[in-house]
């Protein structure tokens, strides 16, 4: 068997958390591509409902929505089941629901700051949990978390205190749980995307203004589009990936390289 049909996730079951739209959105799209079934999962259904029947439709696979909100425990458990029951298992996960509230830190509340650290960080750790504790106990499984390049760097212009305390802590958890689960079949690995042109950010009033800065600061000249995050995503939950745990991979055109 060659390297191309070994990249593959036939038969394999998985789920996208912040799936309706964006990165996750197009991740979903290269597992189910790969051959696996796909759970979008998502608080907003409706965009959920309508991604599933998008990703089905195109790849033959069986893609289903699941609405939860991933900062509450219940919901996540709920939903692990759910994955399990309609797909029949769980073998890798995207945790990728995400935030950020762009706020000077003088001026932030601590409404904002928890918000941001509830759905970023907790959520993140309650999903990590759930989907771990079924891999645990049914032969292994492969998480993958969003981080971002602003674990790394402080972004500018706009500020962001929370996102980039959050997505710290998104790497040193998935460095922890590699740890602890490495012997025991879950891998833990994360992403950290740079600028990204998603459908949200280029159509953002708050943000557009701040494209034209960034690629002027930004080696290759402009943001990343998210299908350029979908191999990598592939790579980290299938079995090529057999040896690989407790990794960041940075992928923002070398933006944090300077």
């Amino acid at each position: 068997m060659g390297i191309i049909e070994k990249m593959r996730l036939d038969g394999k079951k998985g789920y996208v958390t912040g799936g309706a739209r964006g990165i996750g959105k197009c991740t979903a799209a290269a597992f189910a591509e790969a051959g696996a079934d796909v759970a979008i999962v998502d608080i907003d259904y409706e965009e959920a409902v309508k991604t599933a029947g998008e990703i089905g439709e195109k790849t033959g696979r069986k893609v289903i929505a699941v609405e939860t909100d991933c900062t509450k425990k219940d919901q996540v458990d709920a939903m692990i089941q759910q994955v399990v029951r309609e797909l029949g298992g769980l073998d890798f996960c995207h945790n990728n629901a995400g935030i950020c509230i762009n706020a000077p830190a003088e001026e932030m509340t601590y409404e904002q700051w928890s918000r941001v650290i509830d759905v970023n960080l907790n959520g993140i750790f309650l999903t990590d949990i759930a989907a771990g504790k079924y891999m645990l106990e049914h032969g292994g499984g492969s998480i993958i978390n969003t981080a971002s390049m602003s674990a790394h760097i402080v972004n500018v212009p706009q500020p962001q205190c929370a996102y980039n305390a959050s997505k710290a802590a998104v790497i040193q958890l998935t460095k922890s749980l590699a740890i602890e689960w490495a012997k025991r079949g879950v891998r833990v690995n994360s992403i950290s995307p740079g600028y990204i042109g998603t459908e949200l950010t280029l159509n953002s009033p708050t943000l557009v203004p701040l494209i034209e800065k960034w690629n002027a600061m930004a080696p290759l000249g402009r943001m990343g589009k998210p299908e350029e995050l979908q191999s990598v995503c592939v790579y980290l939950a299938g079995d090529t990936s057999s040896f690989t745990t407790g990794a960041d991979f940075v992928i923002d055109g070398a933006f944090t390289c300077f």
